[in-house]
């Protein structure tokens, strides 16, 4: 804990000192995110860090493994759907990205199961990405798999995005963007995902 509460001394005496008028103006005015960003909660994967972004560029759903669910307005708890409600209905952000990761942990213990997995709540969480784990296993020999999958994840959450009404309303009046991106870990590559569901370098 002292190195967090160092960190946040720095940040008071450094990066808070410089920019004091930002952090006055988002105060007063409240935020604008031009971007809507769902990453893996991983903690070798920071947007805000990835995209040198400054505070108020973009907003951040962070859960495990980068998963978007289906629309479903039920009763239950919707963190991640609540959150992209709110970016998209109330903040009116322009863009959506799911970014998904190398070395993704979630999806390695996905893999992992046999049969679909159970729990209080990873393993029903995971599920959502249940599609993705078998079309990545029928893809390619088992090497290839996490890889496979995790870009499959990507696919998955983007085409959940699209069930939800009022996001893909907003995309059909061009209102609204969707992205798929896969940043390498390891070697500091980003890949875009293009319009037949590959990933190329950006």
């Amino acid at each position: 804990m002292e190195r967090l509460i160092e960190g946040f001394r720095r940040f008071r005496a450094s990066y808070f000192r410089d920019h004091g008028e930002l952090f006055a103006d988002l105060a007063q005015h409240g935020q604008s995110p031009h971007a809507l960003i769902v990453s893996c909660c991983d903690s070798r994967v920071d947007p805000q860090l990835l995209f040198s972004t400054q505070p108020g560029d973009i907003f951040v759903i962070r859960n495990v493994a980068n998963l978007v669910p289906p629309y479903d307005p039920s009763s239950g708890y919707h963190g991640t759907s609540a959150a992209l409600e709110f970016g998209v209905r109330s903040l009116r952000v322009k863009n959506v990205v799911v970014l998904g990761h190398k070395h993704c942990g979630g999806v390695q213990a996905l893999l992992q199961q046999t049969v679909r997995p159970t729990g209080e709540f990873i393993g029903p969480w995971m599920n959502i990405a249940w599609p993705a784990r078998e079309r990545a296993i029928a893809a390619g020999p088992p090497e290839t798999h996490q890889t496979l999958c995790e870009k499959e994840v990507i696919r998955e959450s983007v085409y959940n995005l699209r069930t939800f009404p009022w996001i893909s309303e907003a995309e059909a009046k061009g209102e609204i963007r969707i992205h798929g991106w896969y940043f390498d870990v390891g070697r500091g590559e980003l890949l875009a995902m293009n319009d037949h569901g590959g990933f190329d370098l950006i």
